[in-house]
């Protein structure tokens, strides 16, 4: 049994409260010079991270909005369209074989605290993130990598299993070498057409020899080359970013300091942005959506825009009567997807029709769920009835810290006044909490699920959630048919064929129904009167290079 992979929660867990201290307050006309500054600075709903902020064990949208700034990776992803560009990369060339591709990295970038960014903060960084002995929660990010499997032995009965994997027989990757300071070369164990689209990735990002020297300390002041800095960070309450004034990438930023501050609750962020007493917000409490009011209160400052996410309710296929198809069947029919996002998200949402989110590059997943996503009373009886009904009460999961309660309560609603069925909920006070419950196969029934995008192919979707050795398995699906389907595609010659194959293996999941697709919220947030631009990117991640500050009487 091996410490499985944290999942990117779909919404920001909001933990300890605290108002917005120390934000120049007013809009417009009241903004004065000082804004932006460090004793003034911009500030930006946050919610503590799951894990320490190492880019190779953290994976929650809390802990990249501190790490997408603070650090720059070979390739990075546009706020915007979400495409792939190379940021510290100057060329990455793959051989004639397919197989092994040649690094080569802009000269001149540092770290914060003056180290140059070289090759060896590449390899070095994957290696520990790889290795097993260090437990990180991406290491199956570097699972395409030649040498992988001996840094990082897999499990032999699976992670739910009572057996420990084998001790690794080595402590770097053999795909991994320094050619020079600015030179490293990758070689993979196969072909993998999408791999370079995966390096926009935080976990991809290198280190400096501070984190290696003294880990503790570096957790303390964690150090980075991206466009901000680090500056200080209250536990529970805040973390600042200050401008990295050495930067070298086209991605620099013009706000000179932005403060995190950690929320619980949605809807006291929101009154705090109205009265500019916040300046961006990522997370609209849902009592705002009723009929627009929060766009007509915002205006034009209000952000909305395609997330590349999905949320799904997924069945604990570890339970007896949750492997049983029919029942799983049943429950999706009996959900009313159109209607919960009509009356609940007043039509900001998208009904899901399959396992990758709409508007996804390489995409879009064209219905792959079929008519088990359609809302069919008959139907779904009828599977009840195959299923041989159901005894007792179906209990609902979701975790409380999130804005979940409204649109489960429906979910559960349409299930009970469909089937018949006796049907409650249970709210799980934090993320945190949650997560280990879903990690420790603890669920009893249908739980609440979200996943955003780590980089832009359907694979994100697919693999980590649903393979039998994905890191995010959290319902114990297992097909094999499904598995050669997403390992035929990684091999594939293109990208365009490796997504054909991808969505044909999203269609199995339309057979087998291991979760119930549910929709796709829209990204939605907004900025202050102070500021004059200000987007999130696809993932609700505010894109703090792109804040800039308005000028006073604008």
């Amino acid at each position: 049994m091996r410490k499985r992979r944290m999942v990117a929660p779909v919404a920001a867990s909001l933990s300890a409260a605290l108002l917005a201290a120390g934000c120049g307050g007013g809009g417009g006309s009241a903004i004065t010079e000082a804004t932006g500054t460090l004793e003034d600075p911009i500030t930006v709903q946050w919610a503590e991270p799951q894990s320490e902020l190492v880019p190779t064990n953290s994976n929650d949208t809390n802990g990249s909005q501190v790490l997408n700034p603070m650090f720059t990776g070979l390739v990075e992803y546009d706020p915007k369209s979400f495409e792939p560009e190379n940021a510290m990369a100057e060329s990455i060339e793959l051989s004639d074989d397919k197989k092994t591709y040649t690094v080569k990295l802009k000269q001149g970038w540092k770290f914060h605290d003056g180290e140059e960014v070289t090759a060896d903060n590449f390899v070095r960084a994957w290696n520990y993130g790889a290795y097993a002995g260090n437990a990180q929660q991406n290491a199956d990010m570097f699972n395409a990598i030649q040498g992988y499997d001996e840094v990082h032995p897999a499990d032999p009965d699976g992670e739910s299993g009572p057996k420990e994997p084998p001790e690794p027989s080595a402590e770097k990757m053999s795909g991994l070498k320094v050619v020079d300071d600015h030179t490293f070369t990758i070689t993979l164990k196969k072909p993998f057409s999408v791999f370079t689209t995966k390096l926009g990735y935080q976990a991809f990002s290198p280190m400096p020899d501070a984190f290696f020297e003294n880990k503790e300390e570096f957790l303390k002041n964690p150090v980075g080359n991206g466009p901000y800095e680090f500056e200080s960070r209250t536990p529970q309450q805040s973390l600042t970013l200050t401008r990295y004034k050495d930067y070298k990438g086209a991605d620099a930023g013009s706000v000179d300091a932005v403060k995190l501050v950690v929320y619980n609750k949605a809807q006291t962020a929101y009154q705090d942005l109205k009265s500019d007493n916040l300046d961006v917000i990522n997370v609209i409490p849902t009592s705002a959506l009723a009929d627009n009011r929060w766009k007509d209160e915002l205006g034009d400052r209000a952000i909305s825009k395609p997330r590349m996410g999905i949320t799904v309710l997924n069945l604990p296929m570890y339970k007896e009567k949750f492997k049983n198809p029919d029942l799983r069947k049943a429950l999706s029919l009996a959900i009313d997807r159109e209607k919960i996002v009509n009356q609940v998200f007043n039509g900001e949402a998208t009904a899901a029709t399959g396992w990758i989110a709409p508007d996804f590059p390489g995409g879009p997943d064209k219905g792959s769920c079929g008519e088990w996503c359609n809302y069919d009373k008959a139907k779904a009886k009828e599977h009840l009835e195959k299923a041989g009904g159901f005894d007792g009460q179906l209990t609902l999961s979701y975790n409380a810290d999130g804005a979940h309660k409204q649109w489960i309560t429906a979910v559960a609603g349409s299930i009970r006044d469909t089937l018949g069925i006796k049907v409650g909920l249970n709210a799980v006070p934090t993320f945190g909490t949650y997560q280990d419950q879903m990690d420790n196969d603890e669920m009893t029934g249908p739980f609440r699920y979200g996943w955003v995008a780590d980089y832009p192919t359907p694979r994100t979707f697919l693999k980590p959630l649903y393979t039998s050795s994905g890191s995010a398995n959290n319902t114990g699906y297992s097909s094999e048919k499904f598995d050669n389907l997403i390992a035929e595609a990684d091999k594939a010659a293109t990208v365009d064929k490796a997504n054909q194959l991808y969505n044909e293996a999203a269609s199995q999941l339309g057979k087998d129904v291991p979760s119930i697709p549910l929709f796709t919220n829209a990204v939605k947030g907004a900025t202050s009167n102070r500021l004059a631009e200000g987007t999130l990117n696809s993932r609700t991640v505010p894109a703090i290079s792109t804040f800039k500050v308005a000028q006073a009487g604008e």
